[in-house]
Formats: C-alpha cells, sequence, structure tokens
C-alpha cells in the first residue's frame, strides 16, 4: 500500500490536472489586458458606473481564465474590469490561490490600491468565484478594506468553509495528512470547514458595516457543501439561489463562476440594484 503522503501528492497532481481541463489555460499574466477589453488601466468609470470592478478568482483559478466570459461581460455594459492573482506558490504557474489566504487578501489589499489610484475612483466593487468571494471578507473586515469597498459579490464562496461532500471530515483518520495539506497547500487548508482561519473570519458576524454582500450560490455546487454553508447573516446582505431565478439552471461549481449568463445577470443586478432587471432563464440570451 503507498504510504498516505504519495497518495495525497497523487491526488494534488490529479487536482491540478481536473483544472486545466476545466478552464481553458491562458498564458498571461495579471498585468497583461486581455484582447476583450479588461485590465485596462487606462480605464475611467462613467457617471452610470464610477466603481470599477475587481475580479477574485478561484483556488486553483487565476486572473485570466476564471474571467473569459465575466470580464467582457461586464465590460460591454460599461464598467471598468480588472483581475488579479493571489496565492501563488512557487514553480506552479497558472494554478493559483493555494497561499495562506490571510496573505492573499494582503495582496487584494495592493490590487485595490493600485486600481483606485489608476481610475481615481474612490470605492471598487468586488466579486469573486469560490475562494475568491469568502478571500475579501479577511480584507474587508482585518485588512482595512470596508473603506474601499463598495460591495461584495460572491459567487459559490465557501464563506463558512467546505466538507467536500464529508471527505474532510475523513482527514482525522489518517494521521498526518491535515498537516501536509497545511505545509504544501495552506490555501487549502484554510478552506475546509472549521480551520482556524475561518473561525476567526467568521467570529463576530459575517460582515462588517458598510458594504453590501451579495452571496449566489447552485444546490447542486459539488465542491462547497453544503450549499447552504455559503450564505451570510446580517445587514445588506441578499443571498441567491439560482435556481430560485431559473429552475432549469444546472450549474455546479465550476461552471457557475465561468459561464454561467443567469448567474452573471445576476451579478449585473448586484452591481447596480438602481437598474435591476428580474432574473430568468431568459438572462441566459441577456
Amino acid at each position: 500500500m503507498l504510504p498516505w503522503k504519495h497518495v495525497l501528492r497523487a491526488l494534488s497532481v490529479l487536482l491540478l490536472a481536473v483544472a486545466a481541463t476545466l478552464a481553458p489555460t491562458a498564458a498571461a499574466q495579471a498585468d497583461t489586458a486581455p484582447s476583450r477589453g479588461w485590465n485596462d488601466f487606462s480605464c475611467k468609470p462613467s457617471s452610470a458606473h464610477p466603481r470599477p470592478v475587481v475580479l477574485v478568482h478561484g483556488t486553483l483559478g487565476n486572473s485570466v481564465d476564471n474571467w473569459l466570459v465575466l470580464a467582457p461581460y461586464l465590460v460591454n455594459r460599461g464598467y471598468c474590469v480588472f483581475s488579479l492573482d493571489y496565492g501563488q506558490l512557487p514553480n506552479v504557474p497558472f494554478f493559483h490561490g493555494l497561499g495562506p489566504i490571510d496573505k492573499s487578501a494582503e495582496q487584494l489589499d495592493a490590487y485595490v490600491d493600485r486600481v483606485l489610484a489608476a481610475t481615481g475612483a474612490g470605492e471598487v466593487d468586488l466579486v469573486g468565484h469560490s475562494q475568491g468571494g469568502m478571500m475579501p471578507r479577511h480584507y474587508l473586515k482585518f485588512l482595512g478594506g470596508a473603506e474601499k469597498v463598495n460591495a461584495l459579490v460572491g459567487i459559490a464562496p465557501d464563506n463558512h468553509g467546505t466538507t467536500l461532500l464529508g471527505l474532510t471530515r475523513l482527514l482525522p483518520y489518517f494521521p498526518g495528512a491535515a498537516d501536509l495539506i497545511s505545509a504544501h497547500t495552506p490555501g487549502l487548508a484554510d478552506q475546509v470547514a472549521g480551520s482556524p482561519f475561518l473561525t476567526k473570519l467568521n467570529e463576530g458576524g459575517d460582515t462588517v458595516p458598510g458594504v453590501t454582500y451579495t452571496v449566489i450560490a447552485s444546490r447542486y455546487d459539488e465542491v462547497v457543501t453544503p450549499y447552504r454553508s455559503q450564505f451570510l447573516s446580517g445587514e445588506h446582505v441578499t443571498n441567491v439561489l439560482i435556481q430560485d431565478k431559473c429552475a432549469l439552471d444546472l450549474s455546479e461549481h465550476v461552471a457557475i463562476g465561468t459561464v454561467d449568463r443567469i448567474t452573471f445577470h445576476e451579478v449585473a443586478n448586484a452591481l447596480d440594484p438602481a437598474r435591476a432587471t428580474p432574473t430568468t432563464c431568459a438572462s441566459v440570451i441577456g
């Protein structure tokens, strides 16, 4: 029988391989402006959309691949749109979000400052997928981000951690497994339900004053489980189950954050509630 350490390493390789098939890998860097018009630091927000939108990718994602559909969707609606890479590990290209989440939040802090300086805006709106919808809450709560952020929209965020359909509950039965994950991929360890990071993050309430929160979840999410753990409690919170908007929407964890235009319509509503229109199954062609 293979030692558990070797099994975990093999599992890590498998996860990276799966991620590569789920997202069209683009050999691009965070500061390279994609051809579809985002990460343009000469962009000046309009009076209709005065706040830049910063997109925060999920675990194993990056600043380009996670946003090949949503970024152009928002650019075409008149937003200045930016995206960053965070949580990089040495010698692991393209697949980010694996470093300690508190350090990733510091990277977000610096990036938001850069966007505000370039655009002249007073605040940004944040839209994040998976870890990218949860990690900014550390920035808002502990790094002064609430003064610079108007809204946080989380798509399938693991706000209260995940059990991965119960698999994380097996870790105590494999001595050393949790320590190995923490040592080599701390960003994954931080996302396990009950982790010290999440315990600290959620102590004293899910939200901070001055920021509006929207969570968009799918009942078919197989990564952040149970899916209702994604929802937040507190003032100025809107929790959306996307199947309540379109019962035919079968998007799971990856699709809801990368290609689901019904979800993206709800994102647009959250960014501009004064001009919101009903999200329905027909929003897929909107």
